[in-house]
């Protein structure tokens, strides 16, 4: 049975579906991208938006960066043989069906190994169900459940086995529009697949729905070729170092509801904003999310978002935001809308300090200094 949760992902330009991809079982095999020789092309990336364009004359706006893609060596054969053996196929069987996932190992000690790939390709087997990760050699291992966080679509298993190889983190706050990327993973059961692009966009507002709640991602978005199954595989920079947890996948909608594969939107969670729930999870079993301590008014469809209500005693309150007021940026970063705003206050850390740009009731700006509070995610 194949997982197709979806949900609407909001565009200015179109209406497209972002969906959990989370694949059919079928059977495995390895596959490797074919990598053409890299070819100079001029583009432009918004400073402000961080959107990215073709420059058919190679010059830019005042508002924008020039760059240039397909300059710069990425050896993707080098990467697939380093990382590979440290993502592993995750296959799900319970009373709902049985689906494919991926995952990537993130710590492995004498004994036993932690595996972390998104919620939304386990938690069919939370209560009942089996899990089963096979390794890039063919061998397999069954798995339990560590910890599981919805809000973020994230979680981590643990396997019986240790000295496993493990992924290298990278810093995804330091990667730009058009980087080299290469994602890795097992789309449709065919594991130990690898396909390379670049980076589209970044703090790209994705929400996306599964069975038991919404997760909202402040996400990469890249062109690299990821189907349903690469959900929790690995997105990679140019020196193999993870960046970021392919997640969703953006399709067109049809009157048939059935899912499509790849047109190059793909989403990934940031690995560095994620780092701190994996630690609680493997810790606890458990993690927190950031609390502005507000509700929106889902009827505003102005720019920005409104504040319908604040709760006693919490961030927003404490920092003096009356109610009524319209969010229009968070530390400099435009808010269009309520899913923009609660992506960007979850991008932060329980306790951090943050900067809010309101219209206040009274018609006036103002610009607030409001440290986050925490509360249980989901």
């Amino acid at each position: 049975m194949q997982n197709t949760f979806k949900t609407i992902f909001r565009s200015t330009s179109s209406k497209i579906i972002a969906g959990f991809i989370a694949g059919a079982v079928v059977a495995g095999g390895i596959a490797t991208a074919v990598v053409p020789t890299p070819v100079a092309v001029k583009a432009c990336v918004d400073n402000r938006t961080k959107a990215m364009y073709y420059s058919a004359s190679g010059t830019c706006t005042k508002t924008q960066s020039s760059i240039e893609l397909g300059v710069g060596a990425i050896n993707v054969r080098a990467i697939a043989a380093q990382v590979t053996p440290s993502v592993v196929s995750i296959q799900v069987t319970s009373t709902l069906g049985s689906g494919t996932g991926s995952g990537s190992i993130i710590r492995s000690s004498a004994t036993s190994s932690y595996i972390l790939t998104n919620n939304h390709v386990v938690e069919s087997a939370v209560t009942s169900g089996t899990i089963t990760v096979e390794y890039s050699n063919g061998t397999q291992d069954p798995a339990t459940i560590v910890g599981r966080d919805a809000t973020y679509d994230l979680a981590v298993i643990q396997v019986k086995h240790g000295n496993l190889p493990v992924i290298e983190i990278g810093d995804s706050g330091k990667v730009s529009v058009g980087d080299p990327v290469v994602a890795i993973g097992s789309p449709l059961g065919l594991a130990s697949t690898v396909t390379s692009g670049i980076i589209s966009a970044l703090n790209r507002p994705v929400i996306a729905g599964s069975t038991s709640a919404d997760s909202y991602v402040d996400a990469i978005q890249t062109d690299a070729a990821i189907n349903p199954g690469n959900s929790g595989g690995a997105l990679l920079d140019s020196q193999g170092r993870m960046i970021g947890i392919n997640s969703s996948i953006a399709t067109l909608s049809s009157a048939s509801g059935g899912q499509s594969g790849n047109i190059g939107l793909g989403f990934a969670i940031p690995i560095t904003e994620v780092q701190r729930i994996i630690n609680d999870l493997i810790a606890t079993g458990k993690s927190t999310r950031p609390f502005l301590g507000v509700s929106f008014d889902t009827s505003y469809t102005g720019n920005g978002a409104r504040i319908f209500s604040l709760t006693d005693g919490a961030a927003a309150a404490k920092a003096g935001i009356p109610a009524g007021s319209i969010i229009k940026s968070i530390d400099g970063v435009k808010i269009n809308d309520q899913v923009g705003a609660i992506v960007r206050i979850r991008s932060y850390a329980p306790g951090a300090t943050v900067s809010i740009t309101v219209d206040l009731p009274t018609g006036t700006s103002r610009t607030f200094s409001v440290t986050l509070g925490s509360a249980p995610s989901n």
